[in-house]
């Protein structure tokens, strides 16, 4: 299926403690560039990204975002202090016994002092935190690449629809053709006989000269490579695989039979016919810049 290489994909999810973001966003790109955005302490999933994205994506800039915000208190680990607890019990009662006082030491009176409790960071798996990561990234992505069909899909109904247009164009041109040289025919025998006058006019003469016109500005062979790639452009827009490189140079080659045609032919009408084909195919070469 044709792809626009321009596309937006974005999944947000509660995985285990973590609840992590991403986005996956492209616009048109001659080769494929990735970029991405972390968070400083998930640096490592760069490298992870694009290689989950590499072989997906052939063409576009594409920009990946990552967020992870861990839900209060789920990374952390909280100790108590014994050392700092003894310290306190015992220079409680030592107060006790110098000042003669009733020993009522509980735990929750020794729980409000500073420094009984130890907060430490858990070390987070980086495995675990990638394969969570990827979770969430394999939803953004199918979402992206859904929005860069769909953009596919009106794109080439768009250049289906120039390609009809393109080739009855052509048609024309083989019609009118060989009217043209039929034209200077009747043009050279009508000049030579306001020359000669009643004078024999050598009819072989005349049919050399239009031969020899009609060899110069003969388009045949241009309007026959002309089908030939509009076939080819057909059968492209059907294929599954990115075909965004080989269409630019199809389009190339259009261009191509179309300017040799019109310098071929000097007649009006073939002139005009070159001027709407050379509109449609810059058309359609402004879409296949954003065909992946």
């Amino acid at each position: 299926m044709l792809k626009s290489m321009t596309g937006y994909g974005r999944e947000q999810r509660l995985v285990g403690s973590r609840e992590i973001l991403v986005e996956i966003r492209s616009v048109n790109h001659r080769y494929y560039e990735f970029n991405s955005r972390t968070p400083r302490a998930y640096g490592y999933l760069e490298e992870k990204l694009k290689s989950f994205l590499n072989g997906k994506i052939s063409r576009g800039k594409v920009e990946v975002n990552v967020s992870i915000f861990n839900q209060e208190g789920a990374d952390a680990c909280i100790e108590v202090n014994k050392t700092i607890v003894n310290g306190y019990i015992n220079a409680l009662r030592e107060a006790n016994e110098s000042l003669n006082l009733e020993d009522d030491i509980t735990l929750s009176q020794i729980m409000r002092f500073p420094d009984v409790f130890t907060v430490k960071k858990v070390t987070e798996d980086e495995e675990e935190i990638w394969e969570a990561v990827k979770s969430v990234a394999e939803t953004a992505l199918e979402k992206f690449v859904s929005m860069r069909e769909t953009e596919g899909v009106k794109m080439k109904e768009d250049v289906s629809s120039r390609l009809d247009f393109i080739e009855s164009v052509v048609g024309e041109i083989e019609k009118r053709s060989p009217q043209v040289t039929e034209a200077y025919r009747i043009r050279l025998y009508n000049k030579l006989q306001d020359i000669l006058g009643d004078k024999n006019i050598d009819e072989t003469r005349i049919i050399t000269e239009a031969a020899i016109f009609s060899e110069k500005t003969a388009v045949d062979e241009e309007t026959v490579r002309m089908r030939s790639h509009i076939e080819q452009f057909r059968r492209l827009l059907e294929t599954d695989e990115p075909v965004g490189k080989k269409l630019d140079f199809l389009v190339q080659e259009m261009n191509r039979e179309v300017n040799t045609t019109g310098s071929k032919c000097q007649d009006l009408t073939i002139t005009q016919f070159v001027v709407n084909l050379k509109s449609e195919i810059e058309k359609i070469r402004e879409q296949i810049q954003n065909i992946e």
